[in-house]
C-alpha cells in the first residue's frame, strides 16, 4: 500500500515532492483568467500523457534528506521585496526526489495591461549552506515549488503561511499556527490495493498583489495519466486562513475513486486507541477526526484511528454542507510535546460552495509504525464523473482553524472526546474484574447540556451485528457541564470491524451531534 505522502521521510518538510515540467506557457495581452488554465487543461486532457524527465544532475539526484534541507531561500532573495505588497515568495529548490523542475510565472497588472512573465530560477536566491556542490551543476535545474511568506503574527516580521510543494499537495497555516495537515489538488484511486495515482502541479500563475491587498491569487495546472485540471487559488490570511479554491478537472482515462478537496493527515494514537508504552506522550497526531455537515443538516464526528489494516469508511451525503479533518483538543497537556507542538496544528474544513449533487465522504485510514507517514486521507467522491470533455466542477472553501467548536453548530453539543478502555464489572468485593468486553466513554459538550434537567436527555445508540451493548448509561458531567455517556460493547468476532453511533435526544429531537465509530479488529480485546 501506498502512503498518502509518496514519500514517508518528508513530513517534517515544509511540504511535499513536486514533478512538473514547463507546460503551455506563453505571454499574452490580454487579462489572464481561470479560463485561460482551463483552456490548456483541456488541451492537455485532449493529448496523450507525457510524463516529465528528470533534469537532476547525479549529486543533485543522490541528495540525503539531511542535505537536501540544507537548501533554504535567502530572505533578500525573496520576489516581491522591492514592491509594497505586505506578501513575499520565496522558492523551494529541486534535488533528491525533487526530480523535475515547476514553471512558475507573475502577473501584473489587471484586463488589458496585464503582463505575464516566467520568474526564472536563479540559484543566487538559495543560500546551500556547507554543501560541497558544482554550482556551475545548477544552471539548468529550476524551482520545486513555492511559499507564500506574510506578516500574521507580528506587524513587520514575515512568516510562511502557505507552502505549495509535492505533487498537488499544498498546506496553509493562520495565526499561531504551525504546520500538520495538507490538502491536494485531486486524489486518483486513492486507498485501493492498487498504485494510487499522484496528479501534479505543472505550471502555477501568479498575481502580484498591490500595496494594502489582503489576499493573494494563483492559478495552477494539473496534469496525471488519468486527469487533468484548472484551479483558482485565493487565499487570505488571518486568525482563520481561508483558502477559495475553484477547480475544473478534466478527466483523461477511466478510474475507479476520484477524490476532490482531498485533505491528508496523520494519526499515530490517542485516547481512543491503545498508545505506545514508550511514548511520553498521551496522544500522537495532526488531527483525531473526521467531521462531516451533511445535506439534510446532520453533524457527524469520526473519531480516527490507526488501524491493523486498511480502512475504508463512506458516509453517503447529498450536496455536503462541509467535511474536515479535525484537531480537537487544545490543551498542552493533551500532547505535551513541546518539539512538535501538535496543540498548535490546524484543522482543515472545506465548505463546498453550491449544491455537489450525490455522493460520499470518504475516510481512508492506513496503518502506520510512526509518525512520519501520513496514514489518513478525506475526500469527496461524486456518484457519477461528467463525460470526457465535460469538466467536473467543484468550488469550495478551506479554513485552517483552531477554532473547531466555532465550525459546529452552537446549538448542538459536540462530541468532546473519544476514550477506549477495557469493560469491567465491579465484584462485590470491589475489586475489579475485566471480562473481554471493550469500553467506551463519549463526552458531549455545549449546546443546551448545560440549561436541559438532566432527566430530559437520553442517549440513542445502535450498533452493528457483530457486537453487542451490554450496558449503557448517560450522566451528567459536574467539570464540563456536558454530559458522559458510558458504554461497554460485547464483540462477537474480534477479526471483524464493530461500527457504533450515538446522539443525544431531548424531547424526541436531537441536541447532539452524531457520534460515529469504528472499532477496528486490532482495538477489540480478545474473547
Amino acid at each position: 500500500m501506498v502512503l498518502f505522502s509518496q514519500m514517508v521521510t518528508w513530513r517534517r518538510c515544509a511540504s511535499w515532492v513536486v514533478a512538473g515540467a514547463a507546460l503551455l506557457g506563453a505571454a499574452h495581452a490580454n487579462a489572464f483568467s481561470l479560463d485561460d488554465v482551463i483552456a490548456r487543461a483541456k488541451a492537455l486532457a485532449d493529448k496523450p500523457y507525457a510524463a516529465p524527465a528528470s533534469n537532476l544532475t547525479p549529486a543533485f539526484a543522490k541528495m540525503q534528506f539531511g542535505d537536501y534541507i540544507k537548501i533554504q531561500p535567502r530572505r533578500e532573495a525573496f520576489e516581491w521585496n522591492d514592491q509594497p505588497t505586505a506578501f513575499k515568495l520565496g522558492f523551494y529548490h529541486q534535488g533528491m526526489q525533487f526530480s523535475t523542475p515547476v514553471k512558475i510565472n507573475e502577473i501584473v497588472g489587471t484586463g488589458n495591461n496585464a503582463k505575464i512573465d516566467e520568474i526564472k530560477y536563479d540559484s543566487k536566491r538559495f543560500d546551500f549552506g556547507d554543501l560541497k556542490l558544482d554550482r556551475s551543476a545548477t544552471h539548468d535545474l529550476g524551482y520545486a515549488g513555492f511559499r507564500v511568506l506574510y506578516p500574521i503574527n507580528e506587524p513587520g516580521k514575515l512568516d510562511e503561511i502557505m507552502s505549495v510543494l509535492g505533487a498537488s499537495y499544498f498546506r496553509v497555516i493562520g495565526k499561531g499556527q504551525i504546520y500538520g495537515l495538507s490538502a491536494r489538488g485531486l486524489a486518483i484511486d486513492t486507498g485501493l490495493p492498487i498504485a494510487e495515482e499522484f496528479p501534479a502541479f505543472r505550471e502555477f500563475w501568479i498575481e502580484r498583489p498591490n500595496a494594502g491587498d489582503k489576499h493573494l491569487v494563483f492559478y495552477a495546472l494539473l496534469d496525471s495519466k488519468r486527469a487533468t485540471g484548472a484551479y483558482r487559488f485565493d487565499l487570505t490570511p488571518g486568525e482563520d486562513s481561508l483558502l477559495k479554491v475553484q477547480a475544473r478537472v478534466f478527466m483523461r482515462d477511466k478510474v475507479t475513486k476520484l477524490g476532490i478537496a482531498p485533505l491528508t493527515s496523520m494519526f499515530l494514537f490517542g485516547p481512543n486507541q491503545q498508545r505506545d508504552p514508550y511514548n511520553f506522550r498521551p496522544a500522537l497526531h495532526d488531527s483525531n477526526g473526521l467531521g462531516i455537515h451533511a445535506g439534510n443538516g446532520e453533524w457527524i464526528w469520526r473519531p480516527l484511528n490507526n488501524p491493523r489494516n486498511v480502512a475504508i469508511s463512506q458516509f453517503q451525503v447529498t450536496n455536503p454542507r462541509g467535511f474536515g479533518l479535525l484537531q480537537r483538543g487544545r490543551d498542552f497537556s493533551q500532547y505535551e510535546d513541546l518539539k512538535d507542538r501538535y496543540d498548535l496544528r490546524p484543522s482543515a474544513w472545506v465548505e463546498p460552495q453550491g449544491d455537489w449533487g450525490k455522493g460520499h465522504v470518504e475516510l481512508v485510514e492506513l496503518p502506520s509504525p510512526d509518525e512520519t507517514n501520513d496514514n489518513i486521507g478525506a475526500f469527496w467522491t461524486p456518484d457519477q464523473l461528467p463525460p470526457k470533455g465535460t469538466p467536473l466542477q467543484a468550488d469550495y472553501n478551506i479554513r485552517w482553524t483552531m477554532n473547531e467548536r466555532g465550525i459546529v453548530d452552537r446549538n448542538l453539543a459536540w462530541v468532546k472526546q473519544t476514550l477506549r478502555t477495557a469493560g469491567e464489572i465491579t465484584q462485590a468485593n470491589l475489586i475489579r474484574h475485566f471480562d473481554g468486553s471493550t469500553g467506551l466513554i463519549v463526552d458531549f459538550d455545549g449546546g443546551p447540556l448545560a440549561t436541559l434537567p438532566t432527566g430530559s436527555v437520553t442517549p440513542q445508540v445502535s450498533v452493528s451485528d457483530n457486537a453487542t451493548i451490554i450496558e449503557q448509561s448517560l450522566q451528567p458531567n459536574p467539570v464540563t457541564h456536558g454530559m458522559r455517556l458510558n458504554l461497554r460493547v460485547m464483540v462477537k468476532d474480534p477479526a471483524k470491524v464493530v461500527e457504533l453511533r450515538a446522539a443525544l435526544v431531548s424531547g424526541g429531537k436531537a441536541i447532539s451531534e452524531t457520534w460515529s465509530y469504528q472499532l477496528p479488529p486490532f482495538s477489540v480485546a480478545k474473547q
